[in-house]
């Protein structure tokens, strides 16, 4: 698992968005100050701006650099790397238990997995990299729901965005991968294609 010292740093490095967090508007307003003030100095090199995508896309997943490279290197050999990366990314176990609300961060999502809380198709999974596919079906397990993590967390992730390729009953504290997800420069915040330029060097 990727551990993290200073969430705060490293957002301030790497952008609000790679841990929830960080996504407020007072660290916002604090970061569009910080960068007035940073404004005017020399551009960085493309090594850097390349360096600077890669944490930012590992730190919103938490993986391992072992990990993402592993992920870039297969999406760079399909028709649409940027697609499929996203896909990737998106489809794994952690990732869907954090967007279906069944976590409140992707951390909690991945300690969730890890600790064998969550079911896939009615089977106990611990590993958050497990891939899932369209028709799949996840519940946290009976065994837990009513264990502090999981009371009231219906309540407490009302009104959250949940992305239209997930269908979620947060009375069961169930969801099912309805569809896949698209890739969106804008939506994703993330440009994967400076990543491949990065490992294509």
């Amino acid at each position: 698992m990727l551990r993290v010292k200073s969430k705060y740093k490293i957002a301030k490095r790497l952008g609000a968005g790679v841990f929830e967090q960080t996504q407020t508007q007072k660290f916002a307003l604090a970061e569009a100050r910080s960068k007035k003030e940073r404004r005017g100095g020399r551009g960085g090199s493309d090594f850097g701006r390349q360096l600077l995508e890669k944490q930012r896309i590992r730190y919103t997943y938490g993986l391992s650099e072992k990990q993402l490279s592993n992920y870039a290197q297969m999406a760079m050999e399909q028709k649409d790397p940027s697609g499929e990366l996203h896909k990737a990314l998106e489809m794994r176990a952690d990732s869907v238990v954090y967007r279906a609300g069944l976590a409140p961060t992707r951390r909690a999502a991945r300690q969730a997995v890890s600790h064998g809380h969550i079911t896939v198709n009615g089977v106990r999974i611990t590993r958050p990299s497990f891939q899932l596919k369209k028709g799949d079906k996840l519940a946290v397990r009976e065994g837990v729901r009513k264990s502090p993590l999981y009371a009231g967390l219906a309540e407490k992730e009302e009104g959250r965005s949940v992305p239209q390729w997930v269908a979620v009953d947060a009375n069961t504290l169930t969801a099912e991968v309805t569809g896949e997800p698209q890739y969106t420069p804008v939506e994703s915040g993330l440009d994967y294609s400076t990543l491949f330029e990065f490992y294509s060097r």
